[in-house]
């Protein structure tokens, strides 16, 4: 069976070839020897101040050809392990979010009904919803481990029901998350009221700001992750307004004193063990991007996603080989 992986650089220059990401094979259709899917999600038409993140999957991938496939920080070979594509971007509707997320959930359930992790690059944080919707069907509530500045969980936003500000109050509504074992992590800026982020709260999700994971560090978060996420099918969503402008000036609604890219990895790369069924990195805004320090912070956490899927596929052949002997 074939095995997709990166084109070798040492025989093909980065500049060389389309831009997918970290180079790997542009394919539309899927096959059971796919352990994950890279898919860009275009749509911005739900962001409430800069939009422009339609084309945040094109610049991460015009980023990520820099990526290597050996993770040093992780100690493995990515592609000795797990097979993935890049599988384009799914058709949005520019301006009409609803019709929008038919597509994304069509796009969504034909990955997961393969057993195939979908990684997803928005795009604003509506598209989440649409995710979810598909994810749910295979795998039943999932739960969400939410890297934001922001809660998301307004009831309304300019009296509408679907944008970026409403995405996971809608998604627990639906039934699509499992909100005893959720986190957000990276709350911070000025708010419309204390009921903003006490709303989150009393929907049932664990909430912390950027000053409380500050105050605790990140390896004791890292503890609180692991324990209230505990077993079942985990839900990845970074927005890359959880880092400082100065790391990711290019965003829709960035917020200052955020987290730095050294803590953003130190987070993914602690999140081995849990048992992702799906993972997305949204509100990456080009225009404002200057030197390209977002689109290169957003690639490498999306490299991050896919060490994670690697290390589960590794740990995997470890107990299959075990049992047999």
């Amino acid at each position: 069976m074939a095995k997709y992986e990166p084109k070798n650089s040492f025989e093909s220059p980065r500049f060389c070839g389309p831009r997918t990401f970290m180079r790997l094979p542009y394919i539309e259709q899927l096959d059971y020897n796919m352990d994950f899917v890279i898919t860009g999600i275009p749509f911005d038409s739900g962001q409430s101040f800069r939009t422009g993140a339609r084309f945040g999957p094109q610049a991460v991938r015009d980023f990520s050809i820099l990526l290597r496939p050996y993770n040093v920080e992780q100690n493995i070979n990515i592609f000795d392990y797990v097979s993935g594509i890049d599988y384009g971007d799914i058709n949005v509707v520019p301006g009409y979010i609803e019709e929008t997320y038919v597509n994304i959930e069509e796009a969504i359930t034909e990955i997961v009904n393969k057993d195939i992790i979908p990684i997803s690059i928005g795009g604003d944080h509506s598209v989440t919803l649409g995710e979810l919707r598909a994810i749910v069907k295979k795998h039943g509530p999932v739960a969400l481990l939410q890297f934001d500045a922001h809660s998301d969980t307004w009831d309304t936003y300019f009296d509408k029901k679907y944008n970026h500000g409403t995405v996971f109050r809608r998604a627990i509504e639906e039934g699509l998350i499992d909100v005893s074992r959720s986190m957000q992590i990276g709350m911070r800026g000025g708010l419309y009221g204390p009921e903003d982020l006490e709303d989150a709260r009393n929907l049932g999700l664990d909430v912390y700001s950027t000053n409380d994971y500050k105050k605790h560090g990140v390896e004791a978060m890292l503890k609180q992750i692991h324990t209230r996420v505990q077993e079942g099918p985990v839900f990845l969503t970074f927005d890359i307004d959880f880092l400082d402008p100065s790391f990711a000036p290019g965003t829709g609604t960035p917020e200052v004193s955020g987290a730095s890219i050294d803590d953003a990895l130190a987070f993914v790369r602690g999140l081995e063990g849990l048992s992702f069924v799906g993972f997305d990195l949204v509100e990456v805004l080009p225009a404002y991007d200057h030197g390209d320090i977002t689109a290169a912070a957003a690639a490498n956490i999306l490299y991050e996603f896919v060490t994670l899927v690697a290390l589960a596929k590794k740990t995997k052949t470890k107990k299959e080989f075990q049992s047999v002997e």
